[in-house]
């Protein structure tokens, strides 16, 4: 409706002094008004009050929360194929809901739901072309991602003209006002809300549904990418057109201007290159409600989060600039920090891999590693753990602390030197067992905290085994969500950090050995515990690491079949919390090694061994070039006593 009346109500620009404009203004102004009337009764059968959704509502549509409600009345109904359909649609939205993961995760195990169940009643025709497009454009395949991409940017601004329309709604006060505002304050505030809202309209479009942030520069990279698609697939002319079109945002991008000049030698200095005539449009009239916008902030008061990185400094007002700057600074001071922080020098070993660094885990101090062991190593430890088991004396399979759906089997380094000192397991196995530790920690000490020791604080060797007859219905976690060295207060949204919390212990590892089991990967969550901002899967050789304050906290999915293993690690600076047991073993390792006297086999070769493994995997094969305006400016056995220390269990 709002579309519509604005064409058939549209504002028509006069001359100055061609008429009294104020009568013509809001002359159009209650056209339009009755029109929407007309239409909204039209479409929707009573009066225009009655529709009038509030912001509590509209959240939950946006979320799409009505899915949630209709999964449930579908399955009790017995229609499986719609009641999956509604939770899928959901679940792609919020992805961090933990009992729609278990629900999705119970309907792929059910019989009768078929692959094609699981679709996105929601899907965004933008998002489904762009992902296309770029598959395609990573493949080289050039004319079918110049296709998608022109879909893709297409539909983007379709979706963006809908978001805009629905930006005229009620006035939504964002503080309560002193005093009536008269009628051009209340006209002037209305307006510029509906500005602003008209400009985050770009960010709405290019957040992918579950994503918490937007695609930089989405509209621009449509282009940049069409470029380069269209030059490659040989059509000059409209790769000319894109780049052209994309010089709107970025007049000053060099190998853009390059490319042009290249294009007026290709095809002719007389050929006109022209930008997009609905490009132009857009960015005219983006410029033109910013600078009504940033007038309004000079003079009315208020604040302007710009949602585009392309904005000319010259529109920004002069007493302004200095409180951009400052916003510049400290957002460039920040980022010198998270850059700091994250700077690290050079692994100590060679073949390691980081595969995920703190912000694609959306966090901080967070890191995974790969090839940390190769797989005879992994199936050398789970060997270790299977003989230990046989050979009894503590390592019995026992009820996990945490849930009753799992048994878990525990070792720690002493235990294990001192069942390789009786026989019961080989101890070139229990050394593997400290030396892949002790890689771990030179690992996460050269990453986190170069030149400043890190000490083990405590060792495990963890095994949970899922007990097949009770995971039916099962709903709890293998860990629940908590921080290591703080009492997570989720409702407070604080971290105490007081005993009985470990509060000595500064880093956190997982050295995972298996992935032949279900469930029993590791998340992180938000300080509600129940956000989830990241997930690990175990594999062999793969070190999750982590600070273990509370911008950490973290819990384990349950294990549902199989059995996980994995070395626990957690690391103190604080040497009278070293691990005092880690001692006593490296004794026991050295004089076990005089008695055998003999060299390692090849299969036991120390986890320090520096291990050449395969290449890397390669990055994406993309095309759009990097420029600087794409970036935004004593030992825990002797402290607590035993039946305590399961509460370290991943």
């Amino acid at each position: 409706c709002r579309a519509a009346c604005r064409r058939e109500a549209a504002f028509l620009g006069g001359p100055p002094g061609a008429g009294p404009w104020e009568a013509a203004l809001f002359g159009r102004v209650l056209q339009r008004a009755d029109c929407l009337r007309h239409c909204l009764g039209l479409r929707l059968g009573a009066a225009p009050s009655a529709h009038r959704a509030s912001h509590v509502v509209r959240r939950d549509f946006e979320q799409r929360e009505p899915y949630n409600y209709l999964q449930v009345a579908f399955f009790q109904l017995k229609k499986l194929d719609q009641a999956v359909s509604a939770a899928h649609t959901f679940f792609v939205a919020n992805p961090q809901h933990l009992q729609m993961r278990e629900d999705m995760e119970k309907y792929q195990r059910m019989s009768g739901v078929k692959s094609d169940n699981f679709r996105d009643l929601e899907a965004m025709p933008h998002w489904e072309a762009y992902e296309a497009g770029l598959q395609h454009y990573n493949a080289d395949e050039y004319l079918q991602a110049v296709a998608r991409l022109e879909e893709s940017l297409t539909e983007a601004l379709s979706a963006l003209e809908e978001c805009r329309a629905l930006c005229e709604g009620p006035w939504e006060e964002e503080e309560e006002e002193e005093m009536q505002p008269g009628l051009y304050e209340a006209i002037a505030a209305h307006y510029i809300q509906v500005l602003k809202c008209r400009q985050q309209c770009v960010l709405e479009i290019a957040t992918k549904p579950g994503r918490i942030s937007a695609t930089e520069d989405f509209i621009p990279s449509h282009l940049d990418l069409l470029q380069f698609a269209y030059d490659q697939a040989g059509n000059q002319a409209l790769a000319a057109e894109c780049a052209a079109s994309y010089l709107l945002f970025y007049p000053a991008d060099e190998p853009m201007l390059e490319k042009m000049k290249q294009y007026r030698t290709e095809l002719g200095e007389d050929t006109a290159l022209t930008a997009r005539e609905n490009i132009q449009h857009y960015v005219q009239r983006s410029l033109m409600e910013k600078n009504l916008i940033y007038y309004a902030v000079e003079h009315l008061g208020g604040t302007f989060n710009d949602p585009d990185l392309w904005t000319p400094d010259e529109l920004i007002p002069e007493n302004l600039k200095g409180k951009h700057r400052e916003d510049q600074e400290k957002q460039k001071q920040e980022s010198s920090d998270v850059e700091e922080m994250e700077k690290r020098g050079p692994l100590p070993f060679e073949g390691i891999a980081v595969t995920m660094d703190s912000q694609q885990m959306n966090g901080t101090q967070r890191v995974v590693f790969d090839r940390v062991l190769t797989e005879s190593e992994c199936k050398n430890l789970l060997r270790l753990t299977k003989a230990a088991g046989e050979a009894g004396d503590g390592y019995r399979a026992r009820r996990s602390p945490h849930t009753p759906h799992e048994r878990f089997e525990g070792l720690t380094v002493l235990k294990a030197m001192q069942l390789a000192q009786n026989g019961d397991v080989d101890w070139r196995d229990a050394k593997l067992l400290l030396q892949a530790s002790e890689k771990s920690r030179k690992i996460i000490e050269s990453y986190f905290t170069p030149g400043k020791k890190l000490h083990f604080s405590f060792t495990h060797l963890v095994c949970h085994t899922a007990v097949e007859e009770e995971q039916e219905g099962r709903m709890d976690l293998s860990h629940p969500v908590h921080a290591d060295n703080c009492l997570l207060d989720p409702e407070g949204q604080e971290c105490w950090r007081e005993p009985p919390a470990y509060v000595y212990r500064d880093y956190s590892g997982i050295l995972y050995l298996n992935d032949d089991f279900q469930g029993g990967g590791l998340f992180f969550t938000e300080m509600d515990t129940v956000t989830v901002t990241a997930e690990v899967r175990p594999k062999c050789g793969r070190l999750v690491a982590f600070s273990s304050g509370k911008e950490n906290p973290h819990g384990v999915w349950a294990v549902s079949h199989g059995r996980r293993c994995a070395i626990a690690l957690w690391y103190t600076h604080s040497q009278e919390h070293a691990e005092q047991e880690r001692v006593k073993a490296e004794e026991l390792m050295d004089q076990s090694a005089v008695e055998q006297d003999q060299p390692d086999g090849e299969e036991h070769q120390g986890a320090d061994h520096n291990v050449r493994s395969s290449s890397e995997p390669p990055i994406p094969n993309g095309r759009a070039r990097p420029t600087s305006r794409r970036h935004k400016p004593g030992s825990d056995r002797t402290q607590h006593p035993k039946e305590l220390r399961v509460r370290d269990e991943f």
